[in-house]
């Protein structure tokens, strides 16, 4: 048989039972969409229309196969509008609704309603996660020492709409805000105290700085939560020469505290004889004012004596008087009775003479003498 024969099994035309058809081309768009239609008006229930007698038109009017995407074009705009306007808004966050890009309302927690997109989108803010936005920057002390200081900043969400509004970008502000809230504490600080005693001051100092900047002045809906500072450190350029101060302060500490255990070791002692010596002036005047007070009676005494006889006690004192001073004198008087003439024996200088010379006589001594 001749491939060009009907029925022919080599027809090259013959293709799936085609006959002398050419291969089918890629379906007719007019065809899918009417197809389409067909299946969606029996799906609903809508009558094929049907077309008049004698070749006439339809009873309706002229068939158009764009037609029948209209109901699905309703269909899914419906669909969005009511996955679209409910949302649900869990307890951890706040939902910002902006209408056609201007803000209206911040949702609750819970199930909400909106306008579908574009009229109203929402934004979900989480307002009860701890953020925490760090900085690491060289600062400057009081007493006019460097410094590098690492920090972080722990912050919630207050407010949701000013978070989202009222400044372009949160961190940034934050960033700068805690920086110079830190430089303007470390300012009020010496490099001894940031270093050593006083990291929680500055802490609690640099947090009501920035909740101040940021919640009253700036309004971003920030709350800090805390400030950490992480590392202090010199720098390292000086790092040696703040190693020699730190050298100095020990040794000049040491050296207070050995002034310190002396001071404690003599005062007790240096009290002791401080005491000592005003007991001493206490029983010196008590002795004097009693020795007054002896002598006084005593005069007193005499006073009456030498009124009952004066040139008896006149004579008397004369005589106490002299023997009390020639007892204290190593000097002999001879009185010569009648004449008037009284014999002197210096009787110191003649025993300060015999002494040297006794001494002289004994060395000079001949060898043989007996």
């Amino acid at each position: 048989m001749a491939w060009n024969e009907p029925g022919g099994d080599k027809d090259p035309w013959n293709n799936s039972g085609r006959g002398n058809k050419p291969p089918a081309g890629p379906p007719d768009l007019e065809e899918m969409l009417t197809k389409l239609k067909e299946s969606i008006q029996n799906a609903f229930g809508i009558k094929k229309r049907t077309p008049r007698p004698n070749g006439g038109g339809s009873g309706d009017a002229p068939s158009n196969p764009f037609a029948g995407i209209l109901p699905i074009i309703l269909i899914f705009a419906a669909l969005w509008a009511v996955f679209d306007s409910f949302h649900i808004i869990s307890a951890r966050e706040s939902g910002v609704v902006l209408r056609f890009g201007k803000f209206e309302r911040v949702l609750k927690p819970g199930l909400q309603m909106t306008w579908p997109r574009p009229i109203e989108s929402v934004a979900r803010i989480d307002v009860t996660q701890v953020r925490t936005s760090g900085n690491k920057v060289r600062m400057l002390t009081k007493d006019e020492n460097l410094i590098d200081i690492d920090f972080a900043v722990q912050y919630t969400v207050s407010d949701a709409k000013a978070f989202a509004f009222n400044v372009r970008d949160p961190d940034t502000t934050l960033g700068q805000v805690s920086e110079a809230a830190v430089r303007e504490v470390i300012g009020t600080k010496t490099l001894d105290q940031v270093l050593i005693g006083s990291r929680g001051e500055i802490s609690v100092e640099a947090s009501a700085i920035m909740q101040k900047l940021l919640g009253t002045n700036y309004a971003t809906g920030i709350n800090i939560s805390a400030v950490n500072l992480q590392g202090v450190n010199v720098p390292a350029e000086v790092k040696e020469a703040f190693d020699d101060a730190i050298r100095a302060r020990e040794e000049e500490q040491q050296l207070i505290n050995e002034a310190n255990a002396v001071a404690k070791r003599l005062d007790p002692i240096s009290k002791g004889q401080a005491s000592r010596a005003l007991q001493s002036a206490e029983g010196y005047r008590d002795v004097l004012i009693e020795r007054a007070k002896g002598d006084a009676a005593r005069f007193q005494q005499l006073v009456v004596q030498y009124r009952l006889a004066p040139e008896i006690m006149r004579r008397r004192l004369y005589l106490e008087t002299i023997e009390e001073i020639l007892a204290k004198t190593p000097k002999v008087l001879i009185d010569q009775g009648d004449g008037n003439n009284m014999m002197y024996l210096p009787l110191d200088r003649m025993m300060q003479g015999a002494a040297p010379g006794a001494a002289a006589g004994a060395t000079n001594q001949p060898s043989g003498a007996n």
